[in-house]
């Protein structure tokens, strides 16, 4: 049974202390850190867990605790998953990785040095069943040689403190990743266009935004991130090809028929919409720890890229201008694999 360790008691840690508490078989929270005592002892009590720490480096340091899922504030990513290197524990970070790029890179060229792969970065959609599904009937060439993807990440509403630039940061993000994991390409532009704003966002948040990447092999998406929807919250994702299109579904499994019409339920927040995909991307983590293999989700390349096209986007935002995506070389880092 492997001990694990969870760095922050938030939404995001909450929702990983319930899932290996309650779904995931092979381990066991032992641990649970978070600068507010009050958050870590509810989280703890929830799960049955007695240790409690207020600093995640002790957390890490537990001889207790195997692997650790980082799920703190994003300017706590880089050093708590620097420190899991240097114990040598697999760490599943929540998303970002760092705070920038650069930050970002550190981890890679940290873990390259290690010379195997620790860092696994949650980007759960990976792992959702309907994403699954349309990026094994892209690579079995269903539709042909892929031309172009639109997809579209609507939130009912976001916290007062969201800003212009996190829509790109902590919205639009999963589908930088996304776009990359189905296209097996790097995006190397982004261009950001701002309409006029819908009057339930606070002022100065310049939302909705329509967001294109251009691939290396020529590809465009659009990605429409709106995060004052208010209706529910809507993902969608359609790959246009040579041959037809893929879409992925809603995840609704009934319809209703009453009143003359037809309806189906769309989830309210992202846990409800994603819940799957976040047991199957923790029990697979779990099992490749077990197995002593490489996870299967996201590398620490993977979220430095993704660090380096939400840059490339928020200085779009700012500019008004197309930017260039500048990325390291990935050959030269295991984590790339």
């Amino acid at each position: 049974m492997l001990g694990v360790g969870i760095i922050g008691a938030g939404l995001m840690g909450t929702t990983h202390a319930r899932i290996l508490g309650a779904a995931v078989s092979g381990a066991e929270v032992v641990a649970v850190s978070d600068a507010l005592r009050e958050s870590a002892e509810r989280v703890a009590a929830e799960v049955g867990v007695e240790t409690i720490y207020a600093d995640g480096l002790e957390l890490i340091a537990d001889p207790r605790v195997d692997a650790v899922v980082i799920a703190s504030p994003a300017v706590t990513h880089e050093p708590f998953t620097l420190a899991c290197l240097e114990a040598g524990k697999p760490v599943l970070c929540e998303k970002p990785l760092a705070i920038s790029a650069a930050a970002s890179l550190r981890i890679v060229e940290a873990e390259a040095a290690l010379g195997r792969r620790l860092v696994t970065v949650g980007f759960m959609r990976r792992f959702d069943p309907g994403y699954v599904d349309l990026k094994a009937q892209l690579d079995a060439g269903a539709v042909g040689r892929p031309l172009l993807v639109h997809c579209a990440h609507r939130n009912p509403h976001v916290h007062p403190h969201f800003d212009s630039a996190m829509i790109i940061t902590d919205t639009a993000v999963h589908e930088i990743d996304i776009t990359r994991w189905l296209l097996d390409q790097e995006i190397v532009r982004a261009t950001v266009f701002t309409p006029r704003p819908t009057s339930e966002a606070p002022a100065g948040l310049r939302d909705p935004q329509l967001i294109i990447f251009e691939t290396e092999d020529g590809l465009l998406v659009d990605v429409e991130a709106f995060v004052n929807a208010r209706y529910g919250y809507d993902i969608r994702c359609e790959v246009v090809g040579e041959a037809g299109t893929i879409e992925l579904l809603s995840p609704s499994t009934v319809a209703l028929r009453s009143a003359n019409a037809e309806a189906l339920a769309i989830p309210r927040t992202f846990p409800e919409r994603f819940g799957v995909a976040y047991l199957h991307e923790l029990q697979s983590w779990i099992a490749a720890i077990e197995r002593g293999e490489e996870a299967p989700g996201a590398s620490a390349w993977d979220g430095y890229a993704a660090a380096a096209v939400s840059e490339a986007a928020v200085e779009s935002l700012e500019t008004g201008r197309p930017v260039d995506v500048t990325l390291g070389t990935r050959a030269a880092t295991i984590a790339a694999r």
